[in-house]
């Protein structure tokens, strides 16, 4: 499964980010799709997800009304928009996929399909 993250970079608190993961049709239109993040010293943790065949989007409770997660059909990429940047939110961000994603869709073990990565740093 393809998956392409882009758009990492250093921002100030506050500031808003794109990042973006291209993937294939085939990736696109039957699995689930999601961010999945690390940040230093820590484990993986779960930031959003979304059924791009059915627009169902899931949050973690730490950047819900923050982040928006959205998928482009014509382009077969997911997006995240991440708005009001704080300092925690520092994390090498990865793209993933998942076969099936009606239960505990932020187990991260759950998730199958990773991409490479890309590092967000805010700074205070």
């Amino acid at each position: 499964v393809q998956l392409q993250a882009s758009g990492g970079g250093l921002v100030q608190a506050g500031a808003s980010l794109r990042l973006s993961c291209a993937t294939s049709r085939g990736a696109f239109s039957r699995y689930g799709l999601g961010w999945i993040r690390q940040a230093p010293g820590k484990e993986r943790e779960f930031v959003a997800a979304i059924h791009p065949s059915t627009s169902r989007t899931y949050y973690a409770d730490s950047v819900k009304g923050r982040f928006i997660i959205s998928g482009d059909n014509a382009a077969l990429t997911i997006d995240l928009q991440m708005n009001d940047l704080k300092p925690e939110d520092t994390a090498v961000y990865y793209c993933a996929a998942r076969r099936e994603m009606v239960l505990k869709v932020d187990t991260i073990y759950l998730w199958e399909y990773w991409g490479q990565g890309t590092l967000v740093t805010v700074s205070s």
